[in-house]
């Protein structure tokens, strides 16, 4: 697990270290679109970002007419009102045809809230990262050593000059459906790219370089870890497309790039 070449520092990748996990089984796809629509329709909930009337929307899927605050830190954010998991690109835009695609404008409140209705739960940081690398050992992408492994794209990022163009030669500049490209070895599509996946740690950069079995973060702490990188990740910014990358998130933070994926543990374990 991890890594020792991980191109930010802060984010906290290394020591590569060995890791045991205990039998478990997760999701082939991040949940989708359809699938929280089902669970709305289920139990009337209201995501975080319904409740408090804005979300963040890219840019370049912005009404370009209206002026929209923007994180200093990060200008290519916009904050929308209306802007949510129905209507991911704000008020104006729609899931029509988006059934197939990762839910996103979602907390760690809505992902929790879902979890206990499906009887499910988030995987840990060490489960997801061990699914994600599909069988293979420290190796930067699910599939091998380069992000164009045979001249073909694996995975949906940015292309292009970010944040002002993308051209699309990975077949996408937003979301992609949650069964594009290939699966890893595991069967697991899109585990990098696409959208960010929130996991059930908190987040710490302090790692034992010890063998440890089954970890599951810091009990305490106000962030949580998100791994796999989005369709915004590229070399020039962010270059957290890769099996170890990981981020720290508020739990309250909800963008047109964050998602999740369920776990479960044997019946014979405890969830």
């Amino acid at each position: 697990m991890g890594a020792d070449d991980g191109p930010h520092p802060q984010d906290g990748e290394g020591p590569a270290r060995d890791v045991f996990v205990a039998p478990y089984s997760l999701a082939v796809t991040a949940v989708t679109v359809a699938e929280f629509y089902e669970f709305v329709r289920a139990t009337s909930y209201r995501t975080v970002a319904e409740r408090a009337g804005t979300s963040f929307v890219f840019c370049a899927f912005c009404n370009r007419d209206l002026d929209y605050p923007a994180p200093v830190q990060a200008p290519w954010w916009r904050q929308v009102p209306g802007a949510c998991w129905f209507a991911p690109d704000g008020p104006e835009s729609s899931i029509e045809h988006r059934l197939d695609h990762p839910v996103t404008h979602i907390a760690r409140q809505d992902v929790l809230a879902y979890c206990q209705w499906s009887a499910m739960r988030l995987p840990t940081e060490a489960e997801w990262e061990y699914g994600a690398r599909g069988g293979r050992c420290q190796q930067p992408f699910p599939w091998g050593a380069t992000l164009e492994q045979d001249g073909m794209h694996h995975c949906n990022v940015w292309q292009g000059d970010f944040p002002f163009s993308t051209d699309q030669r990975d077949g996408y500049t937003g979301c992609a459906p949650v069964t594009a490209y290939r699966p890893n070895d595991f069967g697991l599509y899109n585990m990098i790219g696409n959208v960010w996946e929130w996991t059930a740690d908190r987040f710490t950069n302090l790692h034992s370089p010890h063998p440890v079995r089954n970890p599951s973060g810091p009990l305490n702490g106000g962030r949580y870890v998100a791994k796999g990188g989005s369709y915004l990740c590229h070399a020039s910014y962010c270059k957290r497309y890769r099996t170890s990358s990981r981020q720290s998130l508020p739990p309250d933070t909800t963008t047109g790039n964050l998602g999740f994926r369920l776990a479960r543990s044997p019946k014979s374990q405890k969830a």
